[in-house]
């Protein structure tokens, strides 16, 4: 009877040691993304979110958690309201527990016009075979540099006088299967909730070279996304353009913005600019702060705010599906 009561305690200890260890490494972890979060930019973020701090942001890891807490602090910041009780939209993944980031900024309009969904993935591969002792897939490319500019488009629509309500998605596990964003599509799918459009952000953070256009939507002809938001630009140089690339290897449905098509059948493209000839490090160990033009990224991000928020305050429907 001694030893069983031993056995209890020493268990009871343990796991009394075991919980107190896990809150002490969350409130590090709060702690650390707290101190960065305080000098927010389009830099620091991108800089923040792709450093080896965050071991590659692998969905279920103590990287993806400080970027999650890094993003919320941002919304927090930026006046973008959590769309659910927290900002956070749970989800099982095997044994792994996941979850996107969710905010949103509501129209002061009372009007029925359905919510604009803008999102990225800000989770990525974590660890990976090793180069030059350097095994850490950073992701800075793919997909900080979508994050961030989301962060960037809720930064600016917040103080935005909106036609109607602003999701701001970022989603998780995009890497293990765009399970994130079938998740939330499926939730937004019970609660009755349609998108207008999904505006789905990945890969910015290398220009293309000798395209007349800015960047690509993927699944160009099935809407009119890209004929629309161009029309909200004067320049001679469309923003929005087609890569034949985009349609030969099937981009539309290998990124979050697929998931929404197929749930609710809404116009639902990813814009980008990784056209397969300007960036040698896709799902590599390169993939890093330092390879990006980031002033081009910047610059790309700012020309991109006013036609998303003349996308947004089109108060009839102008993007459909051809």
């Amino acid at each position: 009877m001694k030893k069983i009561i031993v056995t209890l305690c020493i268990g009871s200890l343990l796991a009394f040691s075991c919980k107190n260890s896990q809150q002490e490494q969350k409130k590090e972890i709060t702690k650390d993304s707290e101190t960065t979060e305080f000098d927010y930019s389009a830099k620091s973020a991108l800089k923040y979110l792709s450093s080896d701090e965050l071991s590659g942001r692998d969905t279920g890891s103590e990287g993806i958690e400080k970027a999650a807490i890094y993003i919320e602090k941002s919304f927090e910041k930026f006046d973008i309201e959590p769309y659910f009780e927290t900002y956070r939209d749970s989800f099982k993944l095997k044994q792994v527990d996941g979850y996107n980031v969710v905010g949103v900024l509501k129209s002061k309009e009372k009007n029925d016009l359905k919510p604009l969904v803008i999102g990225a993935h800000f989770d990525h591969i974590g660890h990976i075979e090793a180069i030059e002792n350097d095994s850490i897939a950073n992701g800075a490319n793919d997909n900080a540099s979508g994050t961030v500019a989301v962060l960037e488009l809720a930064k600016f629509l917040s103080d935005k006088e909106l036609k109607r309500d602003v999701i701001f998605a970022l989603f998780s596990a995009e890497e293990k299967g765009l399970v994130g964003s079938k998740h939330l599509a499926n939730k937004m799918k019970d609660m009755e909730v349609e998108p207008y459009v999904v505006f789905n952000i990945e890969m910015l953070g290398v220009q293309m070279q000798g395209k007349d256009y800015r960047a690509y939507v993927t699944g160009y002809e099935m809407s009119n996304l890209a004929e629309v938001f161009n029309g909200f630009y004067e320049d001679e140089e469309e923003f929005l353009g087609f890569l034949p690339q985009a349609a030969q290897y099937g981009l539309f449905k290998r990124s979050d913005n697929y998931p929404f098509f197929e749930v609710f059948n809404v116009p639902s493209h990813t814009i980008c600019t990784f056209d397969f000839t300007n960036y040698d490090y896709y799902h590599h160990v390169k993939d890093e702060y330092e390879e990006l033009d980031v002033e081009a990224y910047v610059k790309l991000v700012d020309d991109l705010k006013p036609g998303v928020l003349q996308l947004i305050n089109s108060t009839e429907t102008t993007v459909n599906l051809n």
